[in-house]
């Protein structure tokens, strides 16, 4: 056998073995995101507050804690904008003045912080109105 004809054979492999590599990868089922499955909250304004108590108020708003979720995975607040990342019930704002904050989703509408040693706290947003 030529030295040409042993070249194109071996060329040809290549190509069978990186088609093949192709198949199998995408036959492959798709890896999950940690922590689970991606997704967005709810588009609205997210008004957050401690809880009171019987002799007065039921919740103590915290005025400068609101943000509108606008679009998608992004945020707004009166100190600008940013995006956050939602994966099964956790929610970490991952830009922007709310970089680093991150949630549990209790509810439909509903967050709770977590504080800087993993563990829910007592603040709580609530989506109060949809979007326009």
């Amino acid at each position: 056998m030529s030295a040409w004809r042993m070249l194109e054979l071996a060329a040809m492999n290549m190509r069978l073995l990186t088609v093949t590599a192709a198949c199998i990868a995408l036959s492959a089922p798709a890896l999950a995101a940690p922590g689970g499955k991606l997704g967005t909250l709810p588009l609205g304004e997210y008004h957050c507050a401690l809880p009171g108590d019987a002799a007065g108020q039921a919740w103590i708003p915290l005025e400068d804690k609101n943000f509108t979720i606008d679009n998608a995975s992004t945020y707004l607040t009166p100190q600008g904008s940013g995006t956050y990342l939602l994966t099964g019930k956790r929610v970490i704002f991952t830009r922007g003045p709310m970089n680093g904050m991150r949630f549990e989703r209790t509810g439909s509408s509903t967050l709770r912080w977590i504080d800087e040693n993993g563990r829910l706290a007592s603040v709580r947003c609530v989506r109060t109105n949809a979007a326009r």
